[in-house]
């Protein structure tokens, strides 16, 4: 049996003026396919199923994919702890 197991990793750094860094990691688990399933997206999109879905990146429309992906889920961290108010 073949481990077909993957991830993407998607880390994002932001860094102060006052030198302050904070650090934001994005991850999705999934399993590679063969032969290639779509036409979106780029890359090994095409070859990735994220888990708990059917279909690859590669023909996920833009917006589905983007909702789900490794980076916006280092964006989302990032935004969250940005947007912390107080009060």
């Amino acid at each position: 049996m073949t481990d077909r197991r993957a991830w993407f990793i998607a880390a994002l750094c932001l860094a102060w003026p006052d030198s302050h860094t904070e650090t934001f990691v994005g991850r999705i688990d999934g399993a590679t396919t063969w032969p290639p399933r779509g036409h979106k997206g780029f890359g090994y999109d095409p070859m990735f199923v994220p888990a708990g879905s059917a279909i690859t990146f590669g023909e996920m429309d833009a917006a589905e994919k983007h909702a789900v992906s490794h980076r916006a889920r280092a964006f989302t961290q990032m935004l969250a702890s940005c947007l912390v108010t107080g009060g």
